[in-house]
């Protein structure tokens, strides 16, 4: 099965939420969706914070990827960091998800980024699988932290 990628637009918002929301159902993580329309089109049109592809079959999309340019220290240029791969379930398994990543992996060479990286769930032995079965590397010696909302404020307080 062929994917048409391309990269979102603002008027694609709509599909852009709808595919966090069913992403968070899988993820069993719905409950923490606070995104809405007007946030995404906030940070991913109007302030370019993050980008999203769309990747169409027979012109209607069905799987998405949402990415961000992160920085390594070490290699001493930038990366690109996928937060979110996710392609509806009627459509697994027909390749799809490895053209999202190949496409992704093009455009990191084409902007001459150093890397290609993301986290994947502990529980997502499919995707895990699959993401060996391309040659990615866990990278199991790290541990990542996080502070959100209270907390980031009393970080930041010092």
């Amino acid at each position: 099965m062929t994917v048409t990628i391309r990269f979102a637009t603002k008027e694609d918002v709509p599909t852009i939420l709808a595919f966090i929301k069913e992403l968070a159902v899988y993820e069993k993580l719905l409950d923490e969706v606070v995104a809405t329309e007007a946030l995404l089109e906030k940070y991913l049109f109007e302030e370019q914070k993050a980008e999203v592809i769309l990747g169409d079959v027979a012109g209607r999309p069905v799987t998405f990827a949402l990415f961000f340019t992160n920085f390594s220290t070490f290699l001493g240029k930038p990366g690109l960091y996928l937060e979110d791969l996710y392609v509806k379930q009627e459509y697994r398994g027909y390749g799809l998800g490895k053209q999202m990543l190949a496409f992704l992996a093009n455009l990191a060479l084409e902007r001459g980024y150093g890397r290609l990286e993301w986290w994947v769930l502990d529980w997502n032995e499919p995707s895990i699988a699959f993401y060996k079965q391309l040659g990615a590397i866990p990278m199991d010696e790290w541990t990542t932290f996080r502070v959100t909302e209270d907390k980031l404020a009393l970080v930041a307080k010092g």
